[in-house]
């Protein structure tokens, strides 16, 4: 991962292959941001002029790469976009911060090292700008022999076959500064954990089965002190974990229940994080037709990101008590599949018929959280590729949040909001419940087709213990990004919801969450 230090080094006098600065988009045309203000003097005050010309305007995400002045070390100066202009007194949004650092650190791909010259108004401004660079550098070229050749097999290369910016220096940051130095190490251990679980998510299903996975999160367990345990398929026979083991069934690759334990010795309330962990998603019996199955290795995607939230929380630690459980399985079709108008019967003792095997990802969940429930904490939330009815809800950037308390869904939602990650409250219609009645089994794995994320919600909340906040995370929209890069997210896994849970986790550990 790119090394990041906090400078305050003047940036004419810093040895590196680039000066990164902020480029706002003003009423009149763009306008430098603050900290670039020793560039501009160099340009004799005409950069914003001279970036008009060569067509830049300050939009967001813009990147434009010029000559450095005269007298500076570095060659290159890269002016990035900033988005609209702030108000007078009014500092730039985190997130517009987040976003220029990531597409700064995209574009210096190959580079050694880069200072950012970015506005820094206090030390959350550091954190910010520090977070965007750290998961804008990232790639994922793991599988191609040119990063190898590159780089030799250890390294990761860019995707166009440049390495990832080295070293970050940040400008105006204040080295001995001790909520400067928190920040950005904060950001460095959230960036770290949720590229692992970027990683996790590109990596090829053939390489990646649930035991793999099981494999990789207790290695990371024993690193940070995490207490591990994994149930295999013997284990989850003789504790009567039906939904896990049902879609499992079909794969050759036998299912795993992982829970992963970080404790504080300061903790006063308690988290359950619950993910699903489809290592691939042919569909089952209900096989997916081609065209919508080519990315379905994505399908982990909620486990990778619990696990990189629950690493995060040993890291960061944060007083509050973290349960992480990775509902892990292969849903594959053969003799021994889970056939539709077959009955599970669950963790909880409860009977579901399974109409569908495509609608795989809730029966594993529930066993999870059921399982999570036992343990009673003082909040529970899962994380899934869930439905492609959230995706036609809410495209392809923004994830469905449910819960069963308004108040904890609106306390997610801004931790959410908060963390860059956009979000979006919804409902759970009492009405489409009954769209679950099976003649056979206590509930069917499907209901209306109609709003079919909300009722995916409504299985879930099925099988969460009685008084046990809960709130439910469906990311099946931004989890896998199958278009260009933007900002600091990348082409094909992007961790979401790793930022949202530690955000969560961090309220909890104030005494702040709602």
């Amino acid at each position: 991962m790119t090394a990041l230090t906090l400078s305050t080094a003047a940036a004419p006098g810093l040895r590196a292959d680039a000066i990164v600065i902020g480029v706002a988009k003003g009423a009149g045309g763009p306008s430098v941001a603050p900290g670039a203000e020793a560039v501009d003097k160099a340009y004799d005050g005409r950069l914003a002029a001279v970036l008009e010309t060569l067509g830049a305007s300050g939009a967001e995400g813009e990147v434009t790469k010029l000559p450095a002045p005269s007298g500076f070390k570095a060659p290159v100066v890269v002016a990035v976009g900033l988005g609209a202009e702030p108000e007078k007194d009014a500092g730039f949004d985190p997130e517009a911060l987040r976003r220029a650092a990531g597409a700064a650190a995209r574009a210096l791909a190959g580079a050694k090292k880069a200072a950012f010259a970015l506005p820094l108004a206090e030390a959350a401004d550091a954190g910010v700008v520090a977070e965007g660079l750290l998961l804008g550098a990232y790639s994922f070229d793991a599988y191609k022999a040119s990063a190898k050749e590159a780089k030799g097999a250890k390294a990761k290369a860019n995707g166009n076959g440049k390495a990832p910016l080295a070293e970050a220096a940040l400008l105006g940051g204040k080295p001995r500064d001790k909520a400067y130095k928190a920040a950005v190490e904060r950001a460095a251990a959230v960036a770290e954990e949720l590229n692992r679980a970027r990683d996790l998510v590109n990596t090829p299903p053939n390489d990646l089965d649930p035991e793999a996975f099981a494999a990789v999160a207790q290695a990371a367990a024993k690193e940070h002190g995490i207490k591990v345990q994994v149930l295999d398929e013997k284990a989850l026979t003789k504790g009567g974990y039906g939904g896990i083991l049902g879609v499992g069934a079909g794969s050759a690759s036998g299912p795993r229940l992982v829970k992963l334990s970080y404790t504080s010795p300061k903790a006063k309330k308690s988290l359950a994080f619950v993910g699903k962990g489809i290592t691939y998603d042919s569909g089952g019996i209900s096989l997916k037709p081609a065209g919508h199955n080519e990315t379905m290795k994505c399908d982990m995607a909620g486990a990778a990101a619990v696990f990189a939230a629950v690493v995060s929380a040993a890291r960061l630690g944060l007083e509050v008590n973290v349960t992480g459980w990775l509902a892990l399985a292969e849903n594959m079709p053969s003799g021994s599949a889970t056939r539709p108008g077959d009955v599970l019967r669950m963790y909880s003792g409860k009977t579901v018929e399974v109409l569908n095997t495509d609608a795989e990802g809730r029966l594993v969940l529930a066993d999870a959280l059921w399982a999570a429930s036992q343990e009673k904490p003082d909040a529970i939330i899962d994380v899934a590729t869930l439905t492609g009815a959230m995706m036609l809800a809410l495209g392809s950037r923004t994830y469905g949040i449910m819960a069963n308390d308004d108040a904890f869904r609106s306390a997610v939602h801004e931790a959410a909001e908060e963390s860059g990650e956009p979000a979006w409250p919804m409902p759970l219609p009492e009405h489409l419940r009954k769209g679950m009645d099976s003649p056979t089994a206590d509930i069917a794995n499907m209901g209306e087709r109609m709003g079919g994320g909300l009722v995916a919600g409504l299985f879930l909340r099925e099988f969460v213990g009685e008084g046990i906040t809960w709130a439910h995370l469906d990311i099946a929209g931004p989890a896998f990004n199958e278009g260009g890069p933007f900002g600091y997210t990348p082409k094909g896994g992007t961790g979401t919801a790793v930022r949202t849970l530690v955000r969560v986790a961090e309220l909890a550990a104030a005494g702040e969450l709602g």
